[in-house]
């Protein structure tokens, strides 16, 4: 007898990683100095053949929306930008000192994330990239990317990144239900989205995506789907249509909503497949987990050669020897190493002033953490991963169940997610997560549930 949809959902919306990274923040234990990151960041960038990546976190806001579990400062002080940008510059010169081969691997990409990035002026942003540039080494296709709210983010806003190589926008839309945008406190208009997506595309930006959330309160079936239709309408490059990710025992804003108000299980489950169907109708490509992309686009072709990457930033065309983050809680990797910044601003501003890395925490990857990390970036970006002998032998064991309800399959050395196991990415990945699965009865909450 085939298991039903909904009893499928209830028995795997259960708290599990997203895997951004591996080992999970949460699982941070080995934890590096300030010397022992910057001397995995030197070996690292001491290769020839090294390439860089960037992420700069702008963390302030004008409001909080009420869903977000970023890292953010709400003010309505948009002088508070120009400081900040100082304080970018001289961390990242506190790197340069510290790692001068920095300045001379190529940056392949820019991320610009936050809070939000387009709160600071056109002519802030202006001043901060030709700084940063200056001072580093774009490649000539150097790809830069940004994050925008719709409610801040003006046409000189993008004029300003375009002159400087920025070709990708991110567009934090979430729904456009007018009863969801109030209760998340995030109100934009189709219109007002409308007018910036045709201003990017006529001034060359080649990619636009679209941020969307499913499971927030007030959100129905109808509702979901007349937000699709709206989408469609405006034809994003790409979408990440992103699960509710419910920790309000991180971010107390979450506990305004009320359980009953919150679709759960397959209730929620039924949301995605309102917006998943209309966009494979119209020719998107359902890559990874949560992610849409025109065939086309950069992210749909690099998922078809294999070169699609899973990072902090989620999937990602190109695979780079370091990720280096710059700013108040931003995250940094070498192939051995985690770093994080300090989360509190005012910490942040003070060691940064006296031209401190402002190392919070990190994790020093073992020689095995490193192989369970590649094999969850795997599956993550390819649904499918070889095992070894006794991988396939604790695999049958361990995800037996999955097995059962036919939502994995395990043949010829592979682990295999089909059509139908997609939506259980997550549960499967944990089979590789060796801290997870050690943890895994101890009943303290960790993560977002899987659905």
């Amino acid at each position: 007898m085939t298991t039903s949809l909904t009893e499928l959902f209830a028995r795997y919306d259960v708290p599990v990683p997203r895997y951004t990274s591996y080992p999970t923040v949460p699982e941070w234990h080995a934890q590096p100095t300030t010397d022992e990151w910057i001397a995995s960041l030197g070996a690292a960038l001491e290769k020839p053949d090294a390439t860089l990546s960037l992420y700069i976190h702008l963390p302030f806001c004008e409001s909080l929306c009420t869903f977000c579990g970023c890292n953010t400062v709400i003010t309505k002080d948009h002088g508070r930008s120009q400081p900040y940008v100082q304080l970018l510059l001289r961390e990242l010169d506190a790197y340069l000192a510290r790692v001068p081969v920095l300045a001379k691997r190529p940056v392949s990409q820019v991320h610009l994330g936050g809070g939000t990035p387009t709160f600071s002026p056109p002519e802030l942003l202006a001043e901060m990239m030709d700084a940063i540039f200056s001072r580093l080494t774009p490649q000539a296709d150097v790809q830069g990317s940004v994050e925008a709210d719709p409610r801040v983010t003006s046409r000189a806003h993008l004029d300003t990144l375009g002159a400087r190589g920025f070709s990708r926008l991110s567009l934090g839309i979430q729904d456009f239900n007018d009863e969801t945008q109030h209760l998340v406190n995030r109100i934009q208009s189709p219109k007002l989205v409308a007018d910036l997506v045709g201003h990017a595309r006529a001034s060359g930006y080649e990619s636009i995506n679209f941020d969307l959330i499913y499971g927030l309160p007030a959100q129905t079936p109808e509702s979901m789907r007349a937000t699709a239709v709206e989408v469609m309408a405006l034809s994003p490059d790409r979408l990440a249509v992103y699960s509710f990710a419910r920790v309000p025992w991180i971010k107390p804003q979450q506990r305004k909503f009320k359980d009953e108000q919150i679709p759960v299980g397959a209730e929620k489950r039924a949301l995605y497949e309102t917006v998943r169907e209309p966009l494979l109708a119209h020719g998107y490509i359902e890559l990874g987990l949560d992610h849409f992309a025109k065939p086309g686009d950069g992210l749909a072709r690099a998922s078809a050669t294999g070169a699609m990457h899973r990072n902090f930033q989620g999937y990602t065309e190109r695979r780079t020897t370091v990720l280096l983050g710059l700013g108040v809680s931003a995250i940094s990797e070498t192939p051995d190493c985690y770093h994080q910044n300090e989360k509190i601003i005012t910490v942040y501003d003070r060691r940064v002033q006296k031209d401190e890395i402002p190392t919070l925490r990190g994790h020093k990857l073992s020689a095995d953490d490193q192989r369970r990390r590649d094999k969850i970036i795997g599956l993550m970006t390819t649904f499918r991963m070889a095992l070894d002998e006794a991988e396939e032998q604790d695999a049958r064991t361990y995800l037996r169940q999955m097995l059962d309800d036919g939502l994995i399959e395990i043949e010829g050395g592979e682990l295999r997610i089909p059509m139908r196991g997609r939506p259980f990415l997550r549960n499967a990945a944990v089979f590789f997560d060796a801290h997870f699965r050690s943890r895994e009865s101890d009943g303290k909450p960790r993560y977002s549930t899987a659905v």
